[in-house]
């Protein structure tokens, strides 16, 4: 049913009233609140006095956090840990502190290497009595020194005796073929033999010389005596008799014991000279070189020597892959035993550090290393940087001077004191 213009009129009005009338309630709404708001604000002991206390308590927090921040930078770091140690020069040689310069120095870098010492092999026999026999006496004790040419052991043997026959059996026809030359040589310059009679006699000589020798030779290869050790000459004893000077360190015969020829029955070392053995990987085989200096420290005490590198092995290991080296050490009081670890250090070129303290100076102190320098009231806490060492001098980086005064030894005594006063200030 279609809609006469009076009807659209009314709706259309009533839609401008309706959309009037949302409009006036939405800006009503938002002047409400904007009305509470400010009156909220406005009113007194509400809002407004909250904040104010919560700008006063905000303020009181962020003047306590600044005066925290500033605690820290208003102490200094002295009143906390005292950094000089004062001591009268009285007390400071009382102490035992020695006080040296820092100084430009040439210094070795070394790569170390666990070794072990052991006998030297090539001062190092094995003892066999080359002949089969039974023991009738054993003079030598196990650890025993002994000289070269010493009686270890008597062993009676079949074979000495029949060598020591063989060769008085050639002296005797030695003998009689002599006489027997010297008769047909009279004879024949007195034209009264002929010379055939001569040469033969002579032949006969030469021969049984060649048979004394031969006999002679036998004995010696076994290293036994013309005659028997016991000086009445019997020819079964044979005397085992120590190569050279060194002592026993294996003894494996007994009073009555038979042994074969092949047997070891004595170990002989000479100490004199030990080798201390260490072995090298393949990373590190172009530092160690044959000639090339070492120091050689004891892992049980304070003993060190200085020495050179005498061989390195031309082979690696098939399982370890590392080469064997060794260092031949003088061992004067067996002061290096077989059986000792120690620490190998290889040492290198030398190399100039402009400075350098002793290494018993540089102490850790909170995880730092730190150096006593020489003040005038005593001594004061360097803190340094230190680099490559030789065992004997360190190398400062930073931190320290050439020239500068500090405390070579005893320094431990100032770091203990310096925790006594760190410790008192604390308390």
């Amino acid at each position: 049913m279609a809609m006469t213009k009076q009807q659209r009129a009314a709706v259309a009005a009533i839609l401008v009233a309706g959309l009037l009338g949302s409009a006036a309630i939405l800006f009503t709404g938002k002047g409400g609140s904007a009305t509470e708001a400010g009156h909220g604000h406005a009113e007194p002991g509400d809002g407004h006095d909250h904040g104010k206390e919560g700008d006063t308590a905000a303020g009181h927090a962020t003047a306590a956090g600044r005066a925290g921040a500033s605690v820290p930078a208003a102490q200094p770091a002295p009143a906390a840990k005292p950094h000089v140690i004062a001591l009268t020069p009285a007390q400071i040689g009382q102490a035992g502190i020695g006080v040296a310069t820092a100084a430009a120095a040439a210094l070795r870098s070394s790569v170390d290497f666990p070794g072990e010492i052991r006998f030297n092999d090539d001062r190092t026999a094995h003892v066999v009595p080359r002949v089969a026999g039974v023991a009738q006496a054993v003079p030598a004790n196990l650890g025993q020194p002994v000289r070269q040419g010493e009686v270890l052991a008597l062993i009676a043997s079949t074979t000495v005796a029949e060598q020591r026959s063989e060769l008085l059996a050639a002296q005797k026809r030695e003998a009689l073929a002599r006489a027997t030359y010297a008769r047909e040589k009279t004879l024949w310059q007195e034209k009264i033999s002929a010379e055939q009679d001569y040469q033969q006699a002579r032949t006969a000589l030469e021969e049984a010389q060649i048979a004394v020798q031969n006999a002679r030779q036998k004995l010696t290869a076994i290293g036994a005596a013309e005659r028997g050790a016991a000086g009445g000459g019997a020819l079964n004893q044979f005397a085992l008799r120590a190569p050279f000077d060194g002592i026993v360190v294996e003894k494996h015969l007994a009073l009555g014991e038979a042994v074969k020829e092949d047997a070891s029955v004595f170990t002989v070392s000479d100490l004199s000279s030990v080798w201390a053995e260490f072995v090298v990987s393949a990373r590190d085989l172009d530092r160690v070189r044959v000639g090339g200096a070492v120091t050689v420290r004891s892992s049980a005490s304070a003993t060190q020597a200085e020495g050179r590198v005498s061989y390195v092995g031309a082979l690696l290991g098939e399982q370890t892959r590392t080469a064997k080296a060794r260092v031949t050490l003088a061992n004067p009081g067996t002061a290096w035993r077989p059986g000792l670890f120690v620490t190998v250090s290889v040492l290198g070129a030398p190399e100039p550090v402009p400075v350098t303290v002793a290494a018993d100076a540089v102490q850790q102190v909170d995880g730092q290393s730190v150096v006593f320098v020489a003040v005038p009231d005593g001594f004061a806490v360097q803190p340094v940087r230190t680099g490559r060492s030789d065992g004997r001098l360190v190398e400062v980086s930073h931190g320290l001077q050439a020239g500068a005064r500090y405390a070579a030894t005893n320094s431990f005594i100032l770091k203990s004191e310096l925790g006594k006063a760190s410790a008192g200030h604390e308390h």
